[in-house]
């Protein structure tokens, strides 16, 4: 197997530098695993990402940097396919750390399947530790059910033509990856799981800065949602966007109605994160959040009628 890395990346280069530099270091059986490449593509980032790389080069034997404009990940995406030489392609985040046995796993799982339709998924473990991300340990809520996500998945390229490749009308924040993997398994592909392929989901720790970010995020996901049902119009693709009256219920509720908000829960996250339980904050900041992707989405489907 030839494994083409594809990474879309925009103004991250602090953790890029760590992703880009475990991928150097994989240790992998040349019976299964031929050769492999690291196709990053800067998204018209404004650090100094593209300075790094081109005189980093000996440190990155493997990266293949190509750019473009600031047109969003799915676009991104499309271009590190189309410039891959490999036969498999592997969809990371640049903001993920990989272990040294990352492409042996994802080969082990891949060449023991029984069926060329097909894709492995590796496990996403989230940590805000800058300093030994791979130090994390597994979370209940690092479990995810997503049956197409491009945090950590490994799919024969053919399969991702024969589908279209990513729709860039999702320009904004979210659903671009599961709306593909509608289109994927309309081909009958099937998802097997590979956790022993382990990525580290690096972010800063939850503060009380990042909430206005954090909103907007939720607002445009609802957008995008709305997008993703539109081309999909089924009741399972209802309950992934949260446009159901089961999600405006639960969220109504446990926000009362958008009266615990960023303001009146202020106190408590603050509370919390100067205790030392930030990822605690981020759940209690998820109510109001949630409140707010569900208010984005049906706002957004208002505008379609």
């Amino acid at each position: 197997m030839f494994f083409s890395v594809v990474i879309p990346t925009y103004n991250r280069l602090p953790i890029l530098q760590k992703c880009l530099l475990a991928l150097e270091n994989q240790q992998f059986n040349s019976d299964l695993v031929t050769d492999y490449e690291i196709v990053v593509v800067d998204d018209g980032s404004s650090d100094e990402t593209i300075l790094w790389i081109t005189t980093a080069k000996h440190l990155l034997p493997h990266v293949k940097l190509y750019t473009q404009n600031h047109k969003g990940a799915a676009s991104a995406r499309n271009l590190g396919v189309q410039k891959a030489l490999g036969d498999w392609i592997i969809f990371i985040d640049s903001d993920l750390v990989v272990t040294s046995s990352f492409l042996q796993a994802h080969s082990q799982t891949l060449d023991s399947a029984n069926s060329n339709r097909i894709f492995s998924y590796g496990a996403v473990i989230n940590t805000s530790n800058f300093n030994d991300p791979t130090s994390e340990p597994y979370k209940i809520t690092d479990f995810s059910a997503a049956y197409f996500a491009t945090g950590n998945v490994a799919i024969a390229k053919k399969w991702l033509l024969e589908a279209g490749l990513f729709d860039t009308m999702f320009k904004q924040y979210g659903w671009e990856d599961l709306e593909l993997g509608v289109r994927l398994k309309k081909l009958g592909l099937k998802l097997i799981k590979c956790p022993q392929a382990v990525g580290y989901h690096w972010h800063p720790p939850f503060n009380i800065e990042q909430i206005p970010k954090l909103i907007e995020q939720e607002i445009q996901r609802g957008k995008m949602g709305v997008l993703f049902y539109q081309k999909h119009p089924t009741y399972e693709v209802k309950m992934m966007i949260q446009m159901t009256w089961i999600h405006k219920i639960l969220w109504g509720v446990l926000s009362l109605r958008g009266a615990l908000n960023e303001k009146t829960l202020k106190p408590l996250l603050k509370w919390l994160i100067n205790q030392g339980k930030p990822n605690l904050a981020l759940e209690v900041a998820r109510i109001f959040l949630n409140w707010y992707n569900v208010q984005g989405v049906y706002a957004a489907y208002e505008k379609t009628k």
